[in-house]
């Protein structure tokens, strides 16, 4: 049996070949901690680094290579970003579409005097119009938004959240995690402020790679979450103000940076378009082969039907068994592999009206094919005409 992965949205996968490579010949033949190592070996892999930073810079239209900070994941980023900005009395507003990356810090802070406002989304997991506006209070610092939905797809309209967040004076913080690698983002044209991204999903770099960007002057206005060792200013106990040693404490996770500098390097080959066009390609096959499933009282999809705004990231409801079971089938008789139940989104499973039931999400990537989408389609059928 053919073994079918649907689960690009959790991480993609397979990872392009030169990206293991890339991790393996750091763990083989290189090894050096930079800024620690007076040798040869420790400088190439700091170029190395550094041409890191650059890729992301160029892609992403940051400020300066510098201004890339390395973190685990996105979900460290945005701990960094909203516990190291954030003050008693504070405000932020978030969608009703955030993932707990985002809200587990907000109730945290909530606890430590801060507040936040959920804009209202509509049931297909899109911003409503004028639902910023209704949640603007007059002590307002940020805006706290992802850039896509990871239950239905759902594209947020983050070029107008920028443009509104500089008409009022507010931080625009956007999560990438989504998107990052298959929808341009950039941090000049879009009014942001902050951007967190993860290596191990649209940027095809291994687990526990991530960061963010800052735009100019954002430093100064964020407290470190971490402070240790960086390899400068060693004779200080204070941390450095300067990026991007200010937010870098400890060891960087090496081999996962030189692998993901393979990763977007092969994206930048490829083409950030081209990826996005396919992937959406087999997201209109597949919602196109729901439909009279759907018709027939068989399932329910959630989200846009449309590919205008939207990633390839497909959530539905199987209406004639419990959805673990029908998820579990999917891989044991048919080999698809998904992903089920809340996705660690509550709050957008409350706009889309799934909760706390949940869903089972299918989402596409580079590796998959026509084929693959078919043979989902097939299962599905048959999976929903079985009796329980």
């Amino acid at each position: 049996m053919e073994k079918i992965y649907l689960d690009n949205a959790a991480t993609t996968f397979p990872k392009p070949p030169q990206v293991a490579q890339a991790v393996y010949r750091y763990m083989t033949q290189q090894g050096a901690n930079i800024g620690r190592g007076c040798y040869d070996s420790a400088y190439q892999v700091e170029e190395l680094v550094f041409e890191t930073r650059q890729l992301l810079c160029r892609l992403f239209h940051g400020p300066d290579p510098r201004s890339v900070v390395f973190t685990k994941n996105v979900t460290e980023s945005l701990n960094v970003l909203l516990k190291g900005l954030l003050r008693p009395g504070d405000h932020v507003i978030v969608s009703s579409m955030e993932h707990n990356a985002v809200m587990r810090p907000l109730v945290q802070l909530e606890k430590q005097g801060c507040s936040f406002s959920r804009a209202a989304c509509s049931a297909g997991g899109t911003l409503l119009p004028g639902a910023l506006e209704a949640c603007l209070q007059p002590n307002t610092r940020a805006v706290v938004m992802t850039h896509a939905s990871n239950v239905c797809g759902a594209l947020m309209p983050a070029a107008q959240v920028g443009a509104f967040c500089r008409a009022h004076h507010l931080l625009f913080i956007l999560d990438s995690a989504q998107t990052a690698g298959t929808w341009p983002v950039d941090m000049q044209a879009m009014s942001i402020d902050a951007l967190a991204f993860t290596g191990h999903k649209g940027l095809l770099g291994p687990q526990g790679t991530g960061g963010f960007l800052l735009a100019e002057g954002m430093e100064g206005r964020l407290e470190p979450l971490l402070s240790g060792g960086t390899g400068s200013m060693s004779h200080s106990e204070e941390a450095p103000a300067f990026l991007p040693d200010r937010f870098e404490a400890g060891t960087l996770n090496l081999p996962g940076i030189l692998g993901l500098r393979e990763g977007l390097l092969w994206l930048q080959e490829t083409g950030l378009d081209r990826v996005r066009e396919h992937e959406l390609a087999l997201t209109g096959r597949f919602l196109q082969g729901l439909a009279p499933l759907e018709a027939q009282g068989l399932l329910r999809v959630f989200g846009p039907r449309g590919l205008e705004s939207r990633t390839g990231v497909v959530s539905l409801q199987v209406l004639t068994r419990e959805l673990a079971q029908a998820a579990y089938e999917l891989d044991a008789r048919y080999g698809i592999m998904t992903r089920v139940g809340l996705h660690c989104a509550p709050s957008a499973h409350k706009t889309l009206g799934t909760f706390p039931t949940g869903t089972i999400r299918f989402s596409f990537g580079w590796w998959n094919t026509p084929g693959q989408v078919d043979a989902a389609l097939e299962a599905l059928e048959a999976i929903c005409r079985q009796a329980p």
